[in-house]
């Protein structure tokens, strides 16, 4: 019976409605997040839309009232690949892995509409749109570094004759200057 009465006070404690408040969030109506100065707190959700399939693909969207929309689809598909067993040894074999596709549309705080696209499989992330900026085309030709011939200065060569122990004038018979 004891324990009834303890759970039961734990579930009415568990089910009582805190009293904290995060520190600058105030409680709103739904549709908007709630923090202050959010000029952003208007924005609903207008479409959404998330499919899993037991292939292991997906596909989601939404849409907000802002005309911001994303949408997103992943396909599970074979690799090369590595995989590591339990020692650490390497194989080279065909794994799993998915290649996703998407695309986003916004219209920055300047009033441009910017669409980007993307895809990233085994090719790595390859983003596509108007607003991504471009590596310059060089349609000059690169000067290249002059060549000068000229010689090297060379040290005179000086006579040589081993000093120290071991060696003598009888036991060495090079030249000596």
């Amino acid at each position: 019976m004891k324990l009834f009465v303890i759970a039961a006070v734990l579930a009415v404690a568990a089910a009582a409605p805190s009293s904290y408040v995060t520190p600058g969030y105030a409680p709103s109506s739904y549709g908007s997040s709630g923090y202050k100065d959010n000029k952003y707190g208007g924005i609903t959700i207008t479409s959404q839309s998330d499919e899993r399939n037991l292939d292991g693909s997906s596909k989601w969207s939404y849409a907000g009232s802002d005309y911001t929309t994303r949408e997103e689809s992943q396909v599970q598909k074979k690799l090369q690949g590595t995989s590591y067993d339990s020692y650490g040894k390497a194989t080279y074999e065909d794994v799993m892995g998915n290649t996703n596709r998407g695309s986003s549309y916004w219209v920055s705080p300047e009033g441009q509409k910017i669409t980007l696209t993307w895809t990233a499989d085994e090719n790595g992330f390859q983003p596509k749109g108007d607003h991504l900026p471009v590596a310059p085309v060089h349609e000059y030709e690169l000067p290249v570094a002059p060549v000068h011939e000229y010689e090297l200065p060379v040290a005179p060569a000086l006579p040589y004759s081993r000093t120290g122990p071991g060696y003598t004038s009888t036991t060495y018979s090079g030249s000596r200057y």
